[in-house]
C-alpha cells in the first residue's frame, strides 16, 4: 500500500538528539519483524543532558515522527550515559543568552511548552527510561511520559526556587497528581531530592531496578535505606537517603562498584513487549484517557506560566541562572537572605542589586559584597 506522508517536515537531525529504532520482542524473546520502538535520546552528557533550544526542537519533531510511524509500538525517552536522564534547561544558554531578555525567553518557552505537549499528544505510549538524575525540567518532561522505569541510582527533584525560577513547566501541574499535594509542595518549594526508591514508594515511578555492580553482582543503591521501613519513632524511612556513618559506608561501596544499566534496558524492553501484546486501538484510547488528567491542568496553566517565566528573566531568573553558571561546586546560589534584606529596605531590581547578591557565586568576601 502506498501510504500518505503526514509528517510536517522531512526527518532531520538536531544537535544533542539521537533518534533510533529498537527491536520489539515477543514474550518468548524473539524479535518481531516490521515492529520497533523509537528511542529518543537527549545526548548532552557533559552537561547532564540539559536541553538546549535546538534539542527541544529535536524532541518535538522526534515525538511527532514516532506518532506517524506505523511500525512504532512505543517511544523510549532517555538520556545518554549513566549520570543523568536530564537536569532541565541548559543553564549556560539560560545565563548567557536568555537572562535579561524576557521576550526571547518567552519564545523559548513556547518551544518548551510544545515539547511537553508533544509528549502528552504522542500517538504511542511514552516510556521514560530514567538512567540517572531527573531534576528540574528533566523531572517535568519525565512526568509528561506515560511510564517511568528508573535505575535505582537515579535522583528526582526540582530546582526552581533555588535557582531563580518556578517549576511551572509541568511540575506544579503534574506532581500533585502523582504524589499528592503535600509532597508536591515540599518538592516544588524546598527542592529536596528523592531517591528512586522513595519516588517509587510515593507513586512517581512504574518500576525501579538495580544498576550498581560490586564484585560482579548487582546490589541495591547503598546510599539509600531499603532494609527497613520505620525508624525508632515510627516514621517511614524506606527510600530515604542514609546519613552519618551509614551514608559514608554507602558512598565507599558506591565508589567500589561500576554502573551497569542492562537491567534497566531489560525492564524497558519488557514494558515494550507488554504494550505490544495489547489491541493497538484500545491501548491508544486508554493512554489518551488517562493522560486527560495531566492535560487538564497543563492546558489550563501553560500560557500564563509562560508569560510569567519570561518576565522573571529580568529579575530572579537572571540572578539565579547567572549564579549557577558563574559559580562553582562550592556555591551556585545567590545570597537569598541578602536579597530579602535589600528588598525589605526598598532596593529595586537592577544591576547593582543583582551583583550584590551574586557575591557568593563570584567568590567574593562577605564584607566586600555588602559594602
Amino acid at each position: 500500500m502506498n501510504f500518505k506522508n503526514h509528517d510536517l517536515v522531512p526527518a532531520t537531525s538536531h544537535p544533542g538528539i539521537r533518534v533510533e529504532q529498537l527491536p520489539v520482542r515477543d514474550p518468548a524473546g524473539k524479535v518481531v519483524a516490521d515492529l520497533h520502538a523509537t528511542r529518543i535520546m537527549l545526548d548532552n552528557p557533559s552537561q547532564y543532558n540539559s536541553y538546549t533550544t535546538e534539542m527541544v526542537k529535536g524532541v518535538i519533531l522526534g515525538m511527532r515522527a514516532a506518532s506517524n510511524d506505523r511500525g512504532c509500538v512505543a517511544v523510549v525517552f532517555t538520556g545518554s550515559g549513566d549520570k543523568a536522564f536530564c537536569t532541565g534547561g541548559n543553564t549556560v544558554e539560560y545565563a548567557e543568552y536568555y537572562a535579561g531578555r524576557p521576550e526571547e525567553y518567552r519564545q523559548y518557552m513556547r518551544l518548551f511548552n510544545d515539547m511537553v505537549t508533544a509528549i502528552l499528544h504522542c500517538d504511542k505510549p511514552v516510556i521514560c527510561r530514567v538512567n540517572g538524575m531527573r531534576i528540574a525540567g528533566g523531572q517535568e518532561i519525565g512526568m509528561a511520559c506515560d511510564f517511568s522505569i528508573a535505575s535505582d541510582l537515579a535522583r528526582f527533584g526540582q530546582a526552581g526556587p533555588k535557582h531563580g525560577s518556578a517549576p511551572d513547566g509541568g511540575s506544579t501541574d503534574f506532581l500533585p497528581l502523582f504524589v499528592g499535594m503535600e509532597k508536591a509542595m515540599e518538592s516544588c518549594t524546598l527542592c529536596n531530592h528523592w531517591s528512586a526508591h522513595k519516588a517509587l514508594r510515593i507513586g512517581l515511578l512504574t518500576d525501579v531496578v538495580p544498576a550498581l555492580k560490586v564484585d560482579g553482582k548487582f546490589v541495591v543503591n547503598p546510599t539509600v535505606i531499603t532494609d527497613r521501613w520505620l525508624d525508632d519513632k515510627g516514621r517511614i524511612v524506606h527510600g530515604e537517603f542514609k546519613t552519618g556513618a551509614e551514608a559514608k559506608a554507602g558512598k565507599e561501596l558506591l565508589a567500589r562498584g561500576t554502573v551497569d544499566l542492562s537491567l534497566l534496558d531489560q525492564a524497558v524492553d519488557g514494558m515494550v513487549t507488554s504494550l505490544a501484546m495489547t489491541m493497538p486501538g484500545c491501548l491508544s484510547k486508554t493512554v489518551e484517557s488517562v493522560r486527560k488528567h495531566k492535560l487538564a491542568h497543563w492546558d489550563k496553566n501553560r500560557e500564563t506560566n509562560r508569560a510569567w517565566l519570561g518576565l522573571n528573566m529580568m529579575t530572579e531568573g537572571r540572578a539565579g541562572f547567572r549564579a549557577f553558571n558563574e559559580g562553582n561546586k562550592e556555591c551556585r546560589e545567590p545570597d537569598f537572605l541578602l536579597l530579602r534584606q535589600l528588598q525589605a529596605r526598598g532596593d529595586a531590581w537592577g544591576e547593582p542589586l543583582t551583583e550584590a547578591i551574586l557575591w557568593r557565586a563570584h567568590g567574593r568576601a562577605t564584607a566586600e559584597a555588602k559594602q
